[in-house]
């Protein structure tokens, strides 16, 4: 499904409603170019789990974690653009970060991809004449929650 973004409020609506449905395994996949909008994205979804306060994008620190009372639910906001071999996610502990976890992962190829996993919601953000397009393909635990966009 294809969601256009012609501005901040839009990505702010889409934000709410992915962060009301996110459940802890559940993996936020932002694909693009640079630019295209993914930490805006992801910031916006942490702010609309409860978070207050600045959002540290995460290009150098590659991960950024976020617990209650913070946030809803336990958040690792993940960066991999740098990776250069999805074992390097592997290699810095990705899978004990995310036990007990939500992911928001910007640069999701570089770090093998999470689309095989039915908690994974895929979106790719392109930017258009009128702000951007968020094409969002749901996994199939994403599809049993019902109709959400």
């Amino acid at each position: 499904m294809i969601v256009d973004l012609p501005d901040h409020a839009a990505s702010e609506m889409l934000a709410a409603r992915i962060a009301e449905l996110l459940r802890a395994g559940d993996v936020v996949a932002l694909s693009g170019g640079l630019g295209a909008g993914k930490t805006t994205l992801a910031r916006a979804i942490i702010a609309a789990l409860g978070h207050r306060g600045e959002v540290p994008s995460p290009s150098f620190a590659i991960i950024e974690l976020y617990d209650p009372p913070a946030v809803r639910l336990p958040l690792v906001h993940a960066d991999f653009y740098r990776l250069e071999d999805p074992s390097e996610a592997e290699e810095i502990g990705l899978d004990d970060y995310r036990e007990g976890a939500a992911l928001l992962a910007e640069w999701p190829e570089h770090a093998g991809g999470f689309a095989h996993e039915p908690g994974c919601l895929s979106i790719s953000l392109e930017s258009t004449e009128n702000g951007r397009r968020a094409i969002v393909s749901p996994g199939e635990d994403w599809l049993e929650r019902g109709p959400w966009i």
